[in-house]
């Protein structure tokens, strides 16, 4: 557990200096910069990053622990394509925080989800998460054209499936965390769900201190 909380908190300190600065702030313009811009987002935005693990484990104890992540990598493509086309999904950074929240402390309940309730939770917050994403092509000055668009989301979706069934086979080779009540599972759950009221609190931060100073 030591070495899990350290991970966390060696992560949540490296997210302002790392997240979503995949080509260190040059513009997207052939398909290897999208497909590479793709691949680094979802890994060095930490938020998504302990998002997708924890997805991956909590699949690992549904009935299809391969296809149940697919939901997600295909709901996050379309929140990613929705926000390239100018449609924003509401209060997303909110969303993903609480993504956080919700994944983590299903998977610290001990308790596995049926199929269908896997399903809706991974893409209800995909699509946010794809919103997310889709902030990077659509704010790119001078726009992007459709390699460096298919690159990136070939990227995302590679990446993000790949790390989802990873952290799955962590969890249940190295961790020995055969069942959803097993307890190495339920401290991965602690430990995101530990990182979503962190998030949570910095979110909070800026209204409270208005408030207080307003006040």
């Amino acid at each position: 557990m030591k070495k899990l909380l350290t991970i966390a908190a060696a992560t949540l300190a490296a997210t302002p200096a790392l997240a979503h600065h995949p080509l260190n702030g040059a513009p997207m313009e052939t398909f290897a910069h999208g497909a590479l811009s793709g691949i680094g987002h979802p890994i060095l935005g930490f938020d998504h990053l302990f998002f997708v693990a924890i997805m991956g484990v909590a699949a690992l104890f549904t009935a299809r622990r391969y296809m149940a992540p697919l939901a997600y990598v295909a709901a996050m493509l379309v929140g990613c394509g929705l926000m390239y086309a100018g449609i924003a999904m509401p209060m997303k950074e909110t969303v993903i925080v609480l993504s956080l929240l919700v994944l983590g402390g299903v998977v610290l309940s001990g308790k596995g989800l049926s199929m269908t309730t896997a399903l809706v939770l991974f893409a209800g917050f995909g699509l946010f998460h794809g919103s997310a994403f889709g902030d990077s092509i659509a704010g790119q000055e001078g726009g992007i054209g459709g390699a460096v668009l298919v690159g990136y989301l070939i990227g995302l979706g590679v990446a993000q499936y790949l790390v989802a069934i990873a952290a799955g086979w962590v969890a249940e080779k190295l961790l020995g965390a055969t069942e959803a009540s097993a307890i190495n599972a339920r401290l991965v759950g602690a430990m995101v769900a530990g990182v979503g009221v962190f998030l949570a609190l910095e979110i909070a931060e800026g209204p409270i201190l208005r408030v207080l100073v307003g006040a």
